[in-house]
Order: structure tokens, then sequence, then C-alpha cells
């Protein structure tokens, strides 16, 4: 089946409400774990031009400084620029865009930011069968990186691709490399993991439901990726320096999300809800003029070492 219905789009819908559900249930049991009392506060909202979503918001917790994990499902009826660009075919379409997109930010600098997201993109007109794709993916920034962590983030990404394919890992995996870095800064934005878009029949010969089914692996193996890196170092004690640096490295964050992320230019060009465009953002970022880490330094370690494109499964036995 290589053309959704209506009933298609609901399932991926109902798969998508679930997901969200989860994810906040798990990130808030790590909250709980490290002596927090904070939670998810639910915040429903309609679109004007059509749609709407769910914001989950936890702010202030001992553990997670802040995390936004976000529900939506608008309608489209004059596509931006960011999305007929890439997609000159979709011109006049009306559409609809559904998933689920998360960043959280932990307060301990040993622990990493972390994004993820899938979604599903369908530009309809009368008379005419329907274009769709998946998109999707997620990735880690870490501050104080350790080798262990990235060797798992990663073996978490090969295993959830390997029943699709043994291009899939790699492919994704570069695409993800490609797609977080920051041109200004001829830097990556952190270790990568997972990109990908304009996934459907066309791209790599998967029909709907089979593209379906890797949105799911990606949606439930953020979690698998994630929580155990939280069990080993959200209790990690840290110090000022430490969690100075960590607000400046979060400032290379910001300025990726607002010049280069095709998300947050979408929903801008689209008149989408600001709230919710902009709560991937930290609490707090600084900035610093020509700051230069010590060689040898952990943080001189950081783009020395960390931040650069590598074989992350090749080093698994040096961890």
């Amino acid at each position: 089946m290589t053309t959704p219905t209506s009933d298609h789009i609901m399932q991926v819908r109902e798969f998508l409400l679930a997901l969200q559900e989860n994810i906040c249930r798990a990130l808030e049991a790590q909250e709980m774990a490290g002596g927090g009392n904070k939670t998810f506060i639910p915040d429903d909202w309609q679109r004007p031009e059509g749609g709407g979503g769910r914001s989950c918001v936890l702010a202030g917790g001992e553990v997670i400084e802040k995390a936004g994990v976000m529900f939506s499902h608008i309608h489209v009826s004059n596509l931006p620029a960011s999305a007929t660009a890439r997609h000159p075919n979709i011109a006049g379409r009306q559409a609809q865009a559904l998933g689920v997109s998360l960043v959280v930010h932990p307060k301990n600098p040993h622990v990493p930011t972390s994004h993820a997201n899938v979604r599903l993109f369908v530009a309809e007109a009368e008379g005419e069968a329907p274009i769709w794709w998946f998109g999707g993916g997620f990735d880690l920034t870490p501050f104080y990186p350790v080798l262990e962590d990235c060797v798992h983030w990663h073996q978490v990404c090969y295993n959830l691709c390997a029943p699709f394919g043994e291009t899939v890992y790699p492919d994704f995996k570069q695409w993800c490399d490609e797609y977080f870095y920051l041109r200004h800064r001829d830097e990556q934005r952190g270790i990568g993991g997972l990109f990908y878009d304009d996934v459907n029949f066309e791209s790599r010969g998967w029909d709907f439901m089979r593209c379906f089914e890797f949105m799911k692996a990606v949606g439930h193996g953020y979690l698998d990726a994630v929580i155990p890196i939280f069990e080993r170092r959200q209790n990690l004690p840290y110090t000022e320096a430490q969690r100075e640096f960590q607000l400046y490295r979060r400032g290379r964050y910001v300025e990726y999300n607002l010049v280069y992320d095709r998300g947050t230019l979408f929903g801008l060009q689209s008149n989408g809800r600001i709230e919710s465009i902009l709560v991937s953002m930290p609490p707090l970022a600084g900035w610093h003029y020509r700051f230069e880490p010590l060689e040898g330094s952990s943080e001189f370690e950081l783009t020395d070492f960390y931040l650069k494109p590598r074989d992350w499964l090749s080093l698994a036995t040096k961890g």
C-alpha cells in the first residue's frame, strides 16, 4: 500500500499521542529518581487555519531543567517556502503535518541535551494521489561526553535500523552528521544519531506501512537510547565551572535552532504557534567572547575529539 487513507493517518496520530505520553512518563520517572517533583504540564491548543496539538513542558526540575514534548497535527492551505523549495511538486496543494518533537535540557552538565522527532507530511490536491513522506530521528548533544554513552547511543540507532536494511543506519547516521552541523562555527552540534527526511516508496522502496513501522522504531528507540544515560550520569557531582561551560555550549544549540533547523523555519513560515516552536530553547544559555578551553582539558576534548563525525561502533572495545 503506497497511498495512505484517512484511516492510516489516524493510526499514525494515535501512535504519536501514545508516544508523547510514554516519553513524558519516562522522563518524569527520571526526575523523581533524582529527588525532584516536577511533572509535565499539558497545554492543548488549536490553530486557526486548522488542527492543533498538545505541548507538554516540564520546567525547573532537579534533574531536568527544561523539557518540551510536543504533539501537533496541523493543516496548511498555503505551504511555506521551506516546504516548496525542496518539493516544488507540492506547490498549490493543501497539506497536513503531524508529529511528535522533543528537546530535553538536563540540569546536570554530565547529562547531555537530547532531541528527537518523528513526523508525517501529506500534501493533497483534488483528483490526484497524495504526496507523502516520513521524517525524523534523534541526536545527542553532550557537554562532558563519555565514550560508553556515545557507543550506546549509536548501538541503539544501529539495532533499530537493522531490520529495515543494512544501509539504513549508515545512510541516516551520515545524514544526521551532515544536518546537525553549524557551518558558521565549522562544528558539529553533537555526536549525531539518526536523521531522515522524505522517506517514502520513491526514496526507499518502502510502502506506507513499512515507513510507519520505521517511525515506531525510531520513536521507541529514543527512550532506549537516552534513559540509560540519565541513570548513569544524573547524580554525578559537578562544579560551577562545569555548569558555566554547559551554558556556554547551550549557546551553540540556540544558534543552530534559530539559523538552520528546518522545523523551526517551517513553523515560523507557516504562522505556527510560536510558544511550541521555540519551546526547544534552553532556559539559560551563555556566550563568551573568544572562549578557549585549556588544551588537554575535558572542555578541550569535547570539540577536539567528540564533536567530529566518527564510526562510534568501532570504538566500543575502547570504552
